[in-house]
């Protein structure tokens, strides 16, 4: 494979997909980035920076602003970095067949199908090899090359290292993985978890509720996970328990953000419209409730995000109910 020397395709100009095409960019790479919005692409080409999403950055001279979807045939490494519910429609607005390697930059579960998004990108682009890069990263640590670590899962070791040289600088670290279910699931369920941490802080619970709560959710992650064939090494790993540690205490998630928010009294309509973009938890939690049901496995922690998240029920009441489960060793 010749990613080294080749061109980088990256989907979706959200903050942590201008974020991995800087990072492309700035190790000489040509990267093309992708919106399928003509006017934003055009502001971001004149401007050189992503004032909206990422303010602050200046673009790499290695790095283009596109909205022709057909100028993506070029790249011989393409990163999806769209949200999880809009992968379907950022392919099918490309309109061009994938037969190299995609490496999913999103973070959730398909609501439509309950599946893992490798499942989607297989059904959407055949022809595809999926790759899956995740762990504790926040786009703008990753911009201003911050020291950062995640985790590259594929099943061709060979591609997946050289997929790693190409995207890797020394503030960059990307460890490889085979567990590509395993690095998906922590990645999507970990959101879920932020939310019922951020929560709990919205209430005013303190440091040690949050503590036990994230203790609570690596748990949780455990028993789901390994029910859907994730290694629990995966999950203890970056792209676990190394994300769930970050997403769970930082006001730069979105997913803590949002369930902060929730805990503090605002309607969830109006703590979406306060966010800058997608929190993946808000669409995960009803997923992962309805696979751990039909596995029958317990998931207070998501039941208790999703039932805040639909309505049916109130941080109080929740947070009263997983207080008053019954008492049982660790």
């Amino acid at each position: 494979m010749t990613v080294d020397a080749g061109t980088i395709g990256v989907i979706g100009a959200g903050a942590w997909g201008t974020a991995l095409a800087v990072l492309g960019a700035r190790a000489g790479r040509r990267t093309l980035l992708w919106t399928r919005d003509a006017e934003a692409a055009g502001r971001m080409a004149a401007e050189r920076r992503n004032a909206a999403r990422l303010p602050g950055i200046t673009f790499p001279p290695a790095l283009a602003v596109t909205a022709d979807g057909a100028a993506m045939a070029e790249a011989e490494l393409i990163l999806l970095a769209v949200p999880a519910q809009t992968i379907r429609e950022a392919l099918q607005c490309l309109s061009l067949p994938l037969t190299g390697p995609v490496v999913i930059c999103a973070k959730g579960l398909d609501r439509q199908s309950g599946r893992l998004l490798s499942d989607v990108l297989a059904e959407r682009a055949p022809g595809a090899r999926p790759y899956v890069l995740s762990g504790p990263s926040f786009a703008a640590d990753v911009a201003r090359s911050l020291p950062t670590a995640v985790t590259l899962a594929g099943t061709d070791r060979a591609e997946t290292a050289a997929i790693a040289a190409a995207l890797a600088e020394p503030a960059f670290r990307i460890y490889a993985s085979d567990d590509l279910r395993g690095v998906q699931i922590g990645g999507a369920l970990k959101n879920v978890m932020a939310i019922a941490c951020g929560i709990s802080d919205g209430r005013g619970l303190g440091e040690s509720a949050r503590a036990a709560l994230t203790t609570r959710a690596f748990a949780e992650m455990i028993r789901l996970g390994q029910a859907f064939g994730a290694q629990a090494t995966t999950l203890a790993g970056l792209s676990g328990l190394g994300d769930l540690i970050l997403t769970c205490a930082s006001r730069q998630s979105r997913n803590y953000g949002l369930g902060r928010a929730l805990g503090a009294g605002r309607p969830l309509a109006a703590a979406i419209a306060g966010q800058s973009g997608v929190s993946e938890g808000l669409y995960t939690a009803s997923v992962a409730v309805a696979l751990a049901r039909r596995h029958g496995i317990e998931a207070p922690l998501c039941e208790a995000v999703d039932a805040v998240l639909s309505g049916t029920s109130s941080p109080d009441d929740e947070i009263a109910r997983l207080l008053s489960r019954p008492l049982r060793s660790e």
